[in-house]
């Protein structure tokens, strides 16, 4: 299950992403998502666990503080097609 996991504080990597949803269960692969132009993270990730590991992650960790910011953990939804802008 890939999850979206929101308001992540800006001095998260991928590491300690990896390390707080490892407490969880076996996570199969974490992607921070950064700006193109300065690198610097967006403040959200995608952390893909099996289903079991993915659930128990969602109801621990939904709500937790990571560096002063509450999480949101939330099954990710399939991503929406854009307008082309002009």
């Amino acid at each position: 299950m890939r999850l979206y996991v929101g308001n992540l504080p800006w001095s998260a990597t991928e590491e300690t992403v990896r390390t707080t949803f490892e407490a969880q269960g076996t996570v199969e692969s974490v992607a921070l998502i950064t700006d193109r132009e300065t690198g610097r993270s967006r403040g959200f990730a995608f952390v893909e666990m099996p289903d079991e590991d993915a659930r128990k992650a969602m109801q621990e960790l939904d709500g937790q503080e990571m560096d002063g910011r509450n999480l949101r953990v939330n099954e990710a939804q399939e991503r929406q097609e854009r307008r082309p802008r002009y």
